[in-house]
């Protein structure tokens, strides 16, 4: 098994309908305004930028996303990965009633060389800190959609 590799998946339960969660995950640049892990997004281009992200461990990640799909007729959103998280991640959106599922899927493999030296006493600690990343991420867009798309 490699320790430093990881697939994680979650399910957002989102008030609104899935075009308008759709426009807003598609507009990363916004990301810090209603997710507080998501650092900084410097776009590179139109399908690129470099994005940093903390959650509650003490340490940063970084890394380029480029775009892989943009479909927004089935709902999807797919970006590769490369620098401390090699890999992919994808958001389907789709409806659920009046609102939306936001489905999120990563595969990925840290390169950052202080996590894989602790990768396998560190690793329920690593997942805890992504899934508390993915709470408050699912948190801050429903209050953000909810308020009209002002800054939380």
């Amino acid at each position: 098994m490699d320790w430093s590799h990881y697939r994680f998946r979650s399910l957002w339960a989102l008030p609104a309908p899935p075009v308008t969660v759709y426009d807003v995950l598609d507009q990363p640049e916004d990301y810090p305004r209603w997710w507080p892990q998501v650092r900084e997004v410097d776009r590179i281009d139109d399908t690129s930028g470099v994005i940093t992200v903390r959650s509650a461990l003490p340490y940063d990640l970084v890394f380029t996303a480029r775009e892989a799909r943009r479909d927004r007729a089935a709902g999807v959103l797919e970006i590769a990965m490369t620098g401390d998280l090699d890999g992919w991640a994808r958001w389907t959106v789709t409806g659920d009633g009046a609102g939306s599922l936001a489905r999120y899927e990563q595969v990925v493999d840290v390169r950052k060389p202080l996590l894989r030296r602790l990768a396998v006493p560190g690793r329920p600690v690593f997942r805890a800190n992504h899934w508390l990343m993915m709470r408050a991420g699912r948190r801050g867009l429903a209050a953000y959609l909810a308020g009209g798309r002002q800054a939380v």
